[in-house]
């Protein structure tokens, strides 16, 4: 836990954690982004490991450029709707929404559930871009912009099945793995476990997964790779609640899957940020370094 500092220690101040503007204020977007509900200044400032007083300038410059809000006054931080925009900004920009968009809603209306994209961005998945085909019940809808839990997702051990079995493991540890506290009471836990998710991926063509990313969610997913090169970039999937989304439907659905991550990564060909480089270099959607 980061030892609490003085406001106006300025030898504390340079014992602090992020020491850069740029890093302090990356570091509390990240943050209020995983605690939805926001968070107190003392919150923020502990769990960064920054002085209250760089804090609070940070979060009264986010303030004032309208990224963050405050609650009321001496109330919690939150991220205003100013970040999404940016990357929703970003996406229609990329052609996703022009070219995928459509391959998403027919999926979601043939299948009858939730259709999710994730795009891979560096070394993890991000979820960019949803269509909900379930038109009465309850219905299984997560954020966008989340990235997913790779040992414990569809669209993650979609992605691992198409990597050396070394390099898929490494990414998870790095990662970690998702808890059954936290995801699903079947989320693998050890590299044994994962190994046979990822390794019946490979053979099927597909990922299934009952219960492991929520106690009350299954999932099927299936890699989009580059046309050129087989390289993953993305996976789309099928998401549904437990009693309505069985394991024989999810089976049932595969060939609309595959075809649907065929026509993707054709798609996605001509989309301005995922059109082919002529120089080698990183292949994700966002560019970022590995």
């Amino acid at each position: 836990m980061a030892k609490r500092l003085d406001n106006d220690d300025p030898a504390a101040e340079q014992e602090a954690g992020p020491s850069g503007l740029l890093e302090r204020t990356l570091g509390v977007l990240e943050l209020l982004a995983a605690h939805a509900h926001g968070l107190q200044l003392y919150e923020i400032a502990d769990r960064l490991g920054i002085p209250r007083s760089a804090t609070h300038r940070v979060l009264t410059s986010l303030v004032e450029q309208g990224y963050v809000r405050q609650e009321r006054q001496l109330g919690a931080y939150q991220l205003t709707a100013k970040i999404a925009s940016l990357a929703f900004s970003f996406l229609a920009g990329s052609g996703i929404t022009d070219f995928a968009q459509p391959i998403l809603d027919r999926l979601a209306r043939d299948a009858g559930e939730l259709v999710r994209l994730a795009l891979v961005d560096g070394r993890e998945l991000v979820w960019v871009a949803k269509s909900q085909g379930s038109p009465f019940g309850l219905r299984y809808d997560p954020d966008m912009g989340q990235v997913g839990r790779l040992s414990c997702s569809a669209s993650g051990h979609a992605w691992l099945s198409c990597l050396p079995e070394e390099e898929a493991l490494a990414l998870v540890e790095k990662q970690g793995y998702g808890s059954r506290e936290e995801f699903g009471p079947r989320a693998p836990q050890t590299k044994a476990a994962l190994l046979r998710y990822i390794r019946q991926a490979r053979q099927r063509g597909f990922s299934l997964v009952v219960q492991t990313y929520s106690a009350w969610m299954n999932a099927t997913a299936a890699p989009i790779r580059r046309p050129q090169t087989g390289e993953v970039i993305g996976a789309v999937v099928i998401a549904g609640l437990h009693n309505r989304l069985s394991e024989e439907k999810m089976l049932s659905l595969s060939p609309l899957l595959i075809e649907a991550a065929r026509e993707l990564s054709l798609a996605m060909m001509v989309t301005p940020t995922l059109a082919p480089r002529r120089a080698s270099g990183e292949s994700n959607f966002f560019d970022s370094p590995a």
